[in-house]
């Protein structure tokens, strides 16, 4: 049952443990839920009322060896949380298991120094956010708090290649003014993996 003032810090989907780490951003998109009011997924409550600590965290995956992967997403940017993501993760590849990072891309950005090399040996699958097939497009649906957004992700993109074994982009697929051929093209173009993903699984 969804309670409303519960914080859910890990919840479970297709053999997959999901850690819900912040619901800060570095997006506004438009088809975010938590903009129109819900935070609920997948019957959780995604609304925290504090960052749960990395020992919350610990606790919240279990044994990591028992699910497919560990992926930090959740209705917020995992990234802005770098130093907590990558000490669960040292964790969780400790006993077993196998991390999935959902992120903007946008950290290099944020952090004013490419972080992508912190993420080898630490991260397993990465899975960027383009979004959309340019920048005109991407400025407009997410609505970035920082300049040159999109020309950021795309470099992410490139240098989390070399350290990264599995790199997939995803794109909005139930958005008209979004060009998933475009974006599939931008995909094969960075040697990376790409994924259309409708709006309820797009933030």
């Amino acid at each position: 049952m969804w309670e409303e003032h519960q914080p859910v810090f890990g919840y479970s989907i297709d053999g997959d443990r999901h850690l819900n780490i912040t619901n800060r951003c570095t997006l506004q998109c438009d088809h975010c839920p938590k903009y129109s009011g819900t935070w609920q997924y997948a019957s959780h409550n995604l609304r925290l009322l504090r960052e749960p600590t990395v020992s919350e965290l610990i606790d919240a995956v279990g044994n990591p060896a028992v699910w497919n992967e560990v992926v930090f997403s959740g209705f917020g940017e995992p990234t802005l949380r770098l130093y907590d993501v990558l000490e669960v993760s040292r964790r969780v590849h400790e006993r077993g298991g196998r991390v999935r990072l959902e992120t903007d891309g946008l950290a290099n950005l944020f952090f004013g120094r490419d972080i992508t090399p912190d993420l080898e040996g630490n991260v397993d699958t990465l899975v960027v956010g383009l979004k959309a097939h340019n920048s005109e497009t991407y400025e407009r649906l997410c609505k970035p708090k920082m300049s040159n957004a999109y020309e950021a992700v795309v470099d992410f993109v490139e240098r989390a290649r070399d350290f990264v074994p599995q790199v997939v982009v995803t794109a909005m697929s139930d958005i008209p003014d979004v060009d998933l051929e475009a974006c599939r093209e931008l995909a094969h173009q960075l040697n990376v993996g790409f994924a259309p993903r409708a709006i309820r699984h797009s933030c």
